[in-house]
C-alpha cells in the first residue's frame, strides 16, 4: 500500500520507536465542532506525553496518510462532504481523490500495512441491534489482523452481547484493563466477561508478545472503562438508546447514517453527558495505548 507518512511518524518507524495509530472518523463524524478538533489534538498530545508518536490516519485528497498536521486535522474537523470509509471504500477514495475519514476497520488495515502495532479508538463496531446479519467490517478485520486495539468495548448502540460472542467465536482475545468485565462504553460494566484481566502495560505486552510468538493472526482487544467520574449507568443509557432508536425509525434513518444520528441524539437527550464521556474515554484509551506501545518496545 502506498502511504504518505508525516515526518514524526517516519522518524519513529525508522527508529523503531513506539507509535499509536488513531482513527479519523471520530473527528469527521463522531464529535461535533469544536470538540472534535480539540479532542483530536488532545489525544495526540496525550500519546506524545507518554513517550509514543501519534499517527492519525485518513485519506486526504486521495492519498493514504499516516500522521497528520494540525491543518489536516482542522480539515477533517470542519470540511463538509468528508466520506466515512471502510475497507471496501479505500480504492474508491484513492482513485476519486476523496477526502475520507477511516473507520476502525480501515485504520487497522492501514496501520498494519504501515507496521504499527497499537491502535487507540473509542469503541469498535459490531453486530447491530435487531438485525444480526448486519455485522460491522471492523470485526472480520480484527479477526485477521495481529494488532492491539485499545477501546471501551463495542459502541453501546450495538448488540453488545452478540458482538462479544462474535469476538469469542473468531478468536479475538479480549483483555480487561484493570477490570473483570468488558466495559459498556459510557458505562464501566456490561455484565459480559473478558478473557483475562491485565493491571499494567507490561502484563498486556507479555500477552501480546505471546500471541506473536505463536503466530496467531487475530487482534488483541484491550478494553478500558470510561473514567469513573464520567460514567453513565447502563440502565440509563439503554433508556436513552431506546428513545433514539424510535426517533431514527420515525425519520427512516438507515445504513451508515444510523451511528452518527444515534450518537448525536444521545448527546442531546443526555444533555451533553454522553459527549463528555466519549471524550474522556477517548483520551484515557489513548493514554493506555501509548503505555502499551512503550511496553511492547521494551519487551
Amino acid at each position: 500500500m502506498d502511504i504518505k507518512f508525516s515526518n514524526p511518524v517516519q522518524k519513529a518507524l525508522d527508529d523503531r520507536a513506539p507509535i499509536v495509530a488513531l482513527e479519523s472518523t471520530v473527528i469527521s463524524h463522531g464529535l461535533p465542532f469544536p470538540q472534535n478538533l480539540e479532542t483530536a489534538v488532545g489525544v495526540e498530545e496525550i500519546v506524545s506525553s507518554v513517550g509514543a508518536t501519534p499517527a492519525t490516519i485518513a485519506v486526504l485528497d486521495g492519498t493514504v496518510c499516516c500522521g497528520l498536521s494540525r491543518d489536516e486535522l482542522n480539515r477533517l474537523a470542519t470540511e463538509d462532504g468528508i466520506r466515512k470509509i471502510s475497507r471496501r471504500d479505500i480504492a474508491v477514495a484513492t482513485s476519486k481523490r476523496l477526502m475520507a475519514a477511516t473507520t476502525v476497520a480501515t485504520t487497522t488495515l492501514i496501520a498494519q500495512a504501515a507496521g504499527i502495532e497499537v491502535f487507540a479508538t473509542g469503541g469498535i463496531g459490531g453486530v447491530h441491534r435487531g438485525y444480526s446479519a448486519d455485522v460491522s467490517a471492523d470485526l472480520p478485520e480484527l479477526a485477521n489482523s495481529p494488532i492491539t486495539v485499545v477501546c471501551s468495548g463495542p459502541k453501546i448502540i450495538l448488540d453488545v452481547a452478540a458482538t462479544r460472542e462474535w469476538l469469542e467465536t473468531y478468536g479475538i482475545t479480549v483483555l480487561g484493563w484493570q477490570c473483570d468485565e468488558m466495559p459498556g462504553f459510557y458505562s464501566r460494566t456490561s455484565g459480559l466477561p473478558v478473557d483475562e484481566r491485565v493491571d499494567s502495560a507490561e502484563e498486556a505486552a507479555a500477552i501480546i508478545r505471546g500471541r506473536d510468538k505463536l503466530g496467531l493472526s487475530g487482534a488483541v482487544l484491550v478494553t478500558a472503562p470510561v473514567p469513573a467520574e464520567y460514567e453513565i449507568e447502563l440502565s440509563e443509557v439503554e433508556d436513552l438508546i431506546a428513545e433514539a432508536l424510535r426517533e431514527a425509525d420515525r425519520q427512516n434513518i438507515k445504513g451508515k447514517e444510523t451511528t452518527p444520528f444515534l450518537l448525536s441524539a444521545l448527546v442531546e437527550r443526555s444533555k451533553g453527558r454522553t459527549l463528555a464521556a466519549n471524550i474522556a474515554l477517548l483520551k484515557n484509551n489513548a493514554k493506555v495505548a501509548a503505555e502499551i506501545a512503550v511496553a511492547l518496545k521494551e519487551s
